[in-house]
């Protein structure tokens, strides 16, 4: 009994971590490549995100006159993953979210080719 009540208490914990983080909303901020590779290539970021449960839509792109159509994205507590399929391009963000910030990796694929940046945004106000 007492084990169920300690899984029952980490269960509404956990919701409840989940429930307070809302990622809606514009997010601004850098898009930075990394590697021998990334000759400078360092952009600004703008996401658009709409989240509904554990699901996240909306999009993704350097500003907002150019943007891509999240193909897949979820949340899970403060772990976001997003997937990015656009013109040959298969990009793949590994996120982690705050109340006022986002932040992590991303990998981005296109002709067998492989390319990481590192992805650092805020919230727009």
């Amino acid at each position: 009994m007492r084990a169920f009540v300690c899984v029952l208490v980490f269960v509404l914990l956990a919701s409840i971590a989940i429930a307070d983080t809302d990622v809606t909303g514009k997010w601004t901020g850098s898009f930075k490549m990394i590697g021998e590779d990334s000759d400078g290539h360092d952009s600004t970021a703008v996401l658009m995100l709409k989240q509904n449960g554990s699901e996240i839509t909306g999009t993704v792109g350097p500003n907002e006159g150019e943007q891509h159509t999240v193909t897949k994205g979820k949340i899970q507590g403060d772990k976001i993953t997003i997937l990015v399929e656009d013109e040959g391009h298969t990009v793949t963000f590994a996120l982690v979210a705050t109340a006022d910030r986002i932040t992590g990796d991303v990998n981005i694929v296109h002709d067998g080719q492989s390319r990481k940046a590192k992805v650092d945004v805020t919230r727009a106000k």
